[in-house]
């Protein structure tokens, strides 16, 4: 029956018109998935990261950095449509500070790194169907951002939900659109190639790839580290970043013992009863912040010799087929992570990099933090952290959806430049001049609350 299914879904992927490549990886997780894998890496077969190379004692001249940030793509992954927070249109498109979105932000980044080193610097966005049009509207803004050679965007691909039951396509009439889903950001590659941009940037004389979630804005164009990255030889190298407590469910670095190769393990690969080992900062102490360097040569050469599946380890995804409906029939969503080629390139290496390089805002906890005092947003589109260490902030359920954020907070963040912590478990409404000192809680009764203006939160330190 699994036969079948393989066959019917690589039908629906070339009815759909997506790429070969991205059909074959497909075909690839479809095998392992027909064998029972489930991706779970146990703490037993891996061994922790400590001894890794460190920004601050990079040794790299202005020449070599400036000469290899003129051989780079700044990539950015621009897929996402914010559902988490209740969002409908690109993620990207999010008004983050000063009435400038993520995407503006990124667009001042990319042209302040371009007149500082006098380079070409293309930015490419891998866009999905949902966010492709929205996005390229918006870029039409800035008519200084294309570079001759190189399109704006590419497509990721798309791939359909498989029935647990028999892993077969599933049929959802209600909504056909549910039927699909994307594979993950592990999609980038078979993409790149698949659509032909991977070619393009090889044939108009560029190296190296810059890679990056579009939510993340301290990921910004950095000479020095890709002069660096130049300088290895490496065909693959990712930024870590000191864990802290908010950093506890995103993925990280291991060695695995039994090739001592370096791989990645995110939260869907570590089976239940060892959540214990993945969430402990001291054992793990470094953060994954899927910011990616790529020898785009030695990428393409790879892919074309393995008609685009690089064979990244699976991720398996147990969804309902209607997200809002626990009713709807159980499904499998096959992913795989971009970060896990770190495993599959020998010579990847890693390299830790300063806290300000690693700022992603998954929802709107860390939305209120990039929005506040804490941070300052400088003329070259970077944020620069104004206190020694950003606070903790969690936010009750009736801020998920950023409809609710936004009415709670009509006057803006409160100051947290002076909070250790603010746990609003509750619905409260913040009003103007609002100043969080300390570890604050705001506990939920069950009550709507006013913070009036001017408000002193103060709690222990």
């Amino acid at each position: 029956m699994s036969e079948d299914g393989l066959a019917r879904a690589r039908e629906k992927m070339t009815t759909a018109g997506v790429s070969g490549a991205a059909i074959e990886a497909f075909a690839h997780y479809y095998g392992e998935l027909e064998q029972g894998a489930t991706g779970l890496v146990p703490e037993a077969e891996i061994d922790p990261v400590t001894d890794l190379p460190v920004y601050e004692d990079i040794a790299v001249t202005p020449d070599q950095a400036r000469e290899a940030l003129g051989q780079t793509v700044f990539v950015k992954l621009n897929g996402g449509l914010g559902t988490s927070m209740g969002m409908s249109r690109a993620k990207s498109l999010l008004p983050v500070r000063d009435g400038l979105s993520f995407l503006d932000i990124t667009v001042r980044q990319v042209l302040a790194a371009r007149a500082e080193h006098d380079v070409r610097l293309p930015l490419l966005l891998m866009d999905s169907f949902n966010t492709q049009q929205d996005t390229l509207a918006a870029l039409a803004a800035y008519p200084e951002l294309p570079v001759d050679g190189l399109p704006l965007d590419f497509l990721q691909s798309q791939e359909p939900k498989l029935l647990a039951s028999d892993l077969t396509p599933v049929s959802w009439p209600a909504d056909p659109r549910l039927e699909w889903c994307p594979p993950g950001h592990g999609d980038i590659y078979p993409s790149l190639l698949g659509s032909g941009v991977l070619d393009l940037i090889v044939e108009q004389g560029y190296r190296y790839l810059a890679v990056s979630n579009g939510d993340n804005l301290g990921a910004a164009p950095d000479a020095r580290i890709v002069g660096w990255f130049a300088s290895t030889g490496a065909p693959y190298a990712a930024e870590v970043t000191p864990r802290t407590p908010m950093d506890r469910k995103g993925g990280h670095l291991a060695h695995r013992k039994s090739d001592g190769r370096l791989i990645l393990r995110e939260t869907a690969q570590t089976p239940p009863d060892e959540m214990r080992w993945f969430t402990d900062e001291t054992r793990h102490p470094f953060a994954h912040c899927n910011n990616l360097w790529l020898d785009a040569v030695r990428l393409r050469d790879t892919l074309r010799a393995s008609s685009g599946v690089l064979g990244l380890p699976l991720i398996r995804n147990l969804k309902t087929v209607d997200p809002r409906d626990p009713s709807s029939p159980e499904v499998v969503q096959v992913e795989s992570a971009m970060g896990a080629a770190v495993g599959v390139f020998e010579g990847a290496t890693a390299l830790v990099v300063p806290r300000s390089r690693f700022l992603p805002v998954k929802g709107t906890a860390e939305l209120l933090l990039v929005r506040s005092d804490v941070y300052d947003l400088r003329a070259d589109g970077t944020l620069e952290r104004t206190v020694d260490q950003a606070p903790v902030v969690e936010l009750g359920r009736s801020y998920k959806r950023i409809g609710d954020f936004e009415a709670r907070f009509p006057a803006g963040p409160p100051s947290l430049a002076r909070a250790q912590r603010l746990d609003v478990a509750g619905d409260y409404t913040f009003g103007s001049d609002v100043v969080v000192v300390g570890d604050v809680t705001l506990p939920d009764d069950g009550a709507a609350h006013d913070v009036p203006d001017g408000s002193l939160l103060e709690g222990p330190r």
